[in-house]
């Protein structure tokens, strides 16, 4: 309709600097859809971007709070720094060591993580079934997920205990069969209270993290949560959820003198309840600016750390096989890189706790797309193997063999780091290994099929 027009790019970046552009480009020019469009700059190449090789998330967010602590020292705001992640769980980690460090922080448009709705969730359904006089965890679960508990059964238990100056609990448990309830509400408070049973008698005695994964599957949150919140959103609250289960995983309980016969699990529920607290910094604060890569855009900050630069994390495991959708996990990494002016750290860990498993996954694909020229790695003193940036580079020609860490065969005999074939996905690199008996399963990372997991019963692996 327009026959005369014509595309005017907007290509001058006033932002970052040369080398963080240069590696901007370098990584969306493997995007098939772009129109050719390049950023620029008058402004200096700046400083090379920084990678960082940590050992596990532990050890990155450690060393982020290292060089935070650099770049305070040397006279700079903590506003200006930015911390971005692709997943919301992965916050946990940096909140818990930056809380450690004394280091103020605020997550951008989310909460912390303890905070959040479906935390909170779970370990309501904890505190209920370490005491069950706990009225406000009764009152958030009795009817979540959905049960038939509505809101004006909740009422009329809520009136009766504060009549009788007993718990809700108490009231609920005798009001079964009485017949002060519809025969509905009856069966369905009955149901509860015995869920609520049910998961004391085969949680109790389990160690902390099973115990938190036991109450949580009973719970069905999980589903709930799936099913209520299609996509992302709800596999978010899941990812949060199984994250949970990886921080009970990592507490280390420490007897008090103030309360020497607190047990593990409410030792665990009084820290929930400590890294919920204030804390978190205001609009306008001096603090850490923490958020996911979706909430980055449109945002700008002299110094951003980039982290969990990790196959089936960034990108998502569930973009790696359509070839749209892994696009788009690049053009967040771009956003990613182009958030920052002056500074950009990106790290990645060999080995992660997260959503309730250890990982061992490779490094992602994009740091394989970034000009070597443009990046000076880091590592730690300290390392299980070696499967550094470099050789990154070159595992798409074929797979490597990092060396075999110690403790990590699984029952048939397979370890971690070991190369196997498979009848239909060729060769490949095991990443991961889980589950004992006919449920052990393995996670391969392919040649040709990427990421596979494969149950070791059936998946008939022959080593190479």
């Amino acid at each position: 309709d327009f026959p005369d027009c014509e595309t005017v790019r907007l290509e001058q970046n006033y932002r970052s600097s040369g080398n963080i552009l240069k590696a901007a480009n370098a990584l969306i020019d493997h995007n098939m859809g772009r129109l050719g469009k390049k950023l620029w700059t008058d402004d200096s190449e700046g400083e090379k971007l920084h990678l960082y090789a940590a050992f596990n998330e532990l050890d990155e967010a450690r060393y982020i709070a290292g060089r935070i602590k650099q770049w305070v020292d040397s006279g700079n705001m903590r506003s200006d720094i930015a911390i971005l992640y692709r997943s919301n769980a992965q916050s946990r980690v940096f909140e818990s060591t930056f809380n450690e460090n004394g280091i103020p922080y605020r997550v951008y448009g989310g909460q912390r993580f303890f905070e959040r709705a479906e935390i909170k969730d779970a370990l309501a359904y904890l505190r209920l079934s370490v005491n069950p006089a706990d009225d406000a965890s009764f009152e958030r679960i009795v009817n979540h997920p959905p049960r038939g508990i509505g809101e004006r059964t909740v009422e009329m238990l809520r009136q009766i205990a504060r009549a009788e100056q007993r718990s809700m609990w108490e009231v609920a448990a005798e009001a079964v069969g009485s017949g002060e309830f519809t025969a509905r509400a009856s069966g369905a408070i009955g149901r509860f209270i015995e869920l609520v049973k049910q998961m004391n008698e085969e949680s109790n005695g389990l160690p902390l993290s099973e115990r938190v994964e036991a109450v949580i599957s009973l719970s069905n949150l999980k589903d709930h949560f799936l099913t209520k919140e299609k996509g992302e959103q709800g596999q978010g609250r899941v990812d949060n959820l199984s994250e949970l289960i990886t921080a009970a995983h990592g507490y280390v309980h420490v007897q008090s003198d103030e309360m020497p016969d607190m047990d593990e699990l409410s030792s665990f529920l009084a820290h929930a309840a400590l890294e919920a607290g204030d804390g978190q910094g205001d609009v306008g604060d001096d603090c850490i600016q923490m958020m996911t890569l979706h909430s980055a855009k449109g945002l700008e900050f002299p110094m951003v750390f980039l982290s969990g630069l990790e196959e089936g994390l960034f990108p998502h495991q569930m973009s790696v096989d359509e070839p749209g959708r892994l696009e788009e996990e690049r053009r967040l990494c771009y956003v990613g890189i182009t958030r920052a002016e002056q500074q950009l750290v990106i790290s990645y860990a060999e080995q992660r706790q997260l959503h309730g498993q250890t990982r061992f996954n490779p490094p992602s694909r994009f740091l394989r797309e970034l000009p070597e020229e443009l990046v000076e790695e880091i590592r730690p003193k300290v390392q299980t193997y070696q499967t550094s940036y470099r050789s990154a580079k070159s595992y798409q020609a074929k797979p490597q063999r990092p060396a075999q860490r110690k403790g990590t065969s699984t029952e048939s005999g397979f370890q971690i780091g070991q190369l196997v074939s498979h009848a239909k996905f060729g060769e490949g690199v095991i990443t991961s290994a889980e589950g004992s008996g006919t449920h052990a399963r393995v996670e391969v990372n392919f040649q040709s099929a990427g990421l596979k997991w494969l149950v070791l019963a059936y998946a008939n692996l022959e080593k190479v």
